[in-house]
């Protein structure tokens, strides 16, 4: 594991999304338009695995750092366009190290539950773009997906929005040591 002992504690944020493809018939099952699903409240179930699972990265992913988890957001949204459901996962913690790997294993989770929910109605049910959103705090700063928050489902470029001053410097360095070889 790396060493986090000296960074400092800070408030982390990262948010993950995911999306679920399935029939229209299925979605329609999900979103209680034909009766519900014959396991439950599908969302439900799903809102709670990604919070269950989030509390648990470090179990899941080897050299993990357990981190203290603040608060989360679940949010699971019948997407007809898609068909299917997107999951959007936000965590926020204060502590010395980022909550990205919380939030795509919450995405994760709660899509993988959506599969498991539906499972018996639907086999080809697909999960797709378990990815990485946002992320702000810490020594590297804020990044943000190009088109991000769009809900368009569509993947989007990577950029960073606002580096440190730490990690300008360091890219910085490292530049000029590449100029030097």
């Amino acid at each position: 594991m790396v060493d986090v002992g000296a960074k400092p504690e800070t408030a982390r944020l990262a948010t993950a999304s995911a999306a679920v493809r399935m029939s229209p018939a299925t979605l329609a099952l999900v979103t209680g338009a034909r009766g519900g699903a014959p396991k439950g409240d599908v969302l439900a179930i799903a809102r709670v695995a990604a919070i269950a699972a989030l509390k648990r990265t470090a179990d899941w992913i080897p050299l993990c750092h357990p981190v203290r988890v603040v608060g989360t957001d679940v949010a699971l949204t019948p997407a007809p366009q898609l068909p299917g459901v997107t999951v959007r996962v936000t965590v926020r913690a204060f502590d010395r190290t980022g909550v990205e790997m919380e939030a795509m294993v919450g995405a994760s989770a709660a899509a993988l539950t959506i599969y498991d929910m539906v499972k018996g109605v639907e086999r080809g049910v697909e999960i797709l773009a378990v990815r990485l959103e946002e992320k702000s705090g810490g020594r590297s700063g804020t990044w943000r997906r190009e088109g991000a928050g769009e809900g368009k489902g569509q993947p989007g470029k990577r950029s960073a929005v606002t580096p440190s001053p730490r990690a300008a410097s360091k890219n910085s360095l490292v530049s000029k040591q590449r100029k030097r070889s």
